[in-house]
């Protein structure tokens, strides 16, 4: 599952660093975010989709890399981040 298009543009034009930023680690954060979020939605209604739930592990898994490499090289950044997509760590 993935998000539509005009909601993937505006997460990646409220996180990016400018204009066509897609690869920094707050847009990339940011877009699985908004992919678990869906996904979580589906799994709610459809209980036994292991595969889409096995895709929901991995990208969570993704996710916390990312957020430990931000946590390490951008302390402010990652803090920033998280308290804007209300995550908990």
């Amino acid at each position: 599952m993935s998000i539509a298009p005009a909601a993937k543009t505006r997460v990646i034009t409220d996180h990016g660093r400018h204009g066509t930023d897609t690869g920094s680690p707050e847009v990339q954060i940011a877009v699985l975010t908004a992919r678990v979020t869906d996904l979580t939605e589906h799994l709610k209604s459809h209980r036994h989709d292991h595969h889409s739930r096995r895709g929901l592990l991995m990208m969570v898994g993704k996710r916390n890399r990312l957020l430990r490499y931000l946590s390490r090289t951008d302390r402010d950044g990652y803090l920033k981040l998280i308290e804007k997509l209300g995550l908990r760590k």
